[in-house]
């Protein structure tokens, strides 16, 4: 993948103002993709304003017209990675027809946008054990993937296609094996092969629901 389309495909689902200048949003943009590309291979805390902004083409002080400091920067990334899991998780979250066909179009969904985003993973994992707020950006993102792959199970018991078993603990269970695979494989340069963490993945989540 060139640069410029991995740059792209990491902005896709980053939430932007309302209303922006097109200057303003390229400049933003500038700033988020100096930030992916230093968290490649360096830990968010060694990351400095002065040292993400050299990285682009404006000034220092440009960073303080879009974000109020480097947590937020790394929360707003961490939005946009929220969306773009849920969307390519609806699929099996809230689609119709073969369960086991959705969920591995939804796993492999997942891993891809990982491992085009997986230092936003790894740096909010790191930084929350030091920062409240991203303890809590972190805790929240986690719980809403829980919510949703709970309701799914829970909504595939009563059609019969899970067994009867209690479902939160397990889809945290699920959630959380997931998130430390993919920032394994995925949070730093050299990233892993694709499709083995794929396969990793598919099977543990289809022999635990789906297993006859």
């Amino acid at each position: 993948m060139s640069t410029s389309k991995f740059q792209k495909s990491i902005l896709s689902n980053v939430p932007t103002p309302v209303v922006a200048p097109r200057k303003s949003e390229q400049t933003r943009n500038e700033i988020l993709e100096a930030a992916l590309d230093f968290l490649w291979t360096q830990p968010f805390r060694d990351l400095t304003v002065s040292e993400l902004m050299s990285k682009t083409s404006t000034g220092r002080s440009a960073f303080y017209q879009y974000f109020g400091d480097l947590y937020e920067l790394i929360e707003t990334l961490l939005r946009g990675l929220e969306v773009a899991i849920f969307d390519v998780a609806t699929q099996w979250l809230h689609g119709e027809g073969d369960a086991l066909t959705q969920l591995k179009e939804s796993l492999t969904g997942l891993v891809q946008v990982c491992y085009e985003r997986g230092p936003i993973l790894r740096a909010v994992s790191d930084a929350s054990v030091r920062d409240e707020r991203l303890e809590r950006e972190w805790t929240k993102f986690l719980a809403k993937f829980d919510d949703a792959v709970t309701a799914r199970i829970e909504d595939h018991q009563q059609q019969g296609l899970i067994a009867d078993f209690e479902a939160r603990p397990v889809a945290i269970a699920l959630n959380r094996m997931d998130a430390s695979l993919l920032i394994d494989a995925f949070g730093r340069r050299p990233r892993r092969q694709q499709q083995p963490v794929l396969d990793a993945i598919l099977r543990i989540w289809t022999s635990t629901l789906y297993a006859k």
